[in-house]
């Protein structure tokens, strides 16, 4: 275990997942708190809305900076995208449903909701991107 931690490290993927995954989080919290509190969404609409966003924006920077991941032709892009979506599809439930849970049902602020809920969502997302997505593409 310790091995493989050092090899993540040494190589720079997993501070490649940190500043991309720093920067999914800032894009979703963003884009929620705009929709949320300037145009004031409900708070359900605003967090779907958010998560598809920082999705397609996770699949981008997720590819081409932290697993640099190489297609060699568009049925490949395509089968690698479905299986990104699809997999963070796991963790959007998690989100839209823990938010819903924390904020509606046990009145949670939804800024501190949405963060908490975040926390669990990162971690999910790394080892659903790293085992099943992009494992072994370089």
């Amino acid at each position: 275990m310790i091995d493989k931690i050092r090899r993540l490290l040494s190589d720079g993927e997993a501070i490649r997942y940190i500043i991309i995954g720093i920067c999914t989080t800032l894009v979703n919290y963003l884009c929620f708190a705009i929709l949320a509190d300037l145009i004031k969404l409900d708070v359900t609409v605003s967090n779907v809305t958010s998560v598809i966003i920082s999705i397609l924006f996770a699949y981008v920077t997720n590819k081409l900076f932290v697993f640099r991941s190489h297609c060699e032709n568009l049925k490949q892009l395509i089968f690698e995208f479905v299986k990104f979506v699809g997999a963070r599809g796991i963790t959007m439930v998690v989100e839209i449903g823990g938010l819903y849970l924390l904020h509606n049902l046990l009145f949670m602020d939804k800024h501190i909701a949405k963060i908490s809920v975040q926390v669990i969502v990162i971690v999910g997302n790394y080892f659903i991107s790293k085992l099943i997505v992009f494992k072994g593409k370089k």
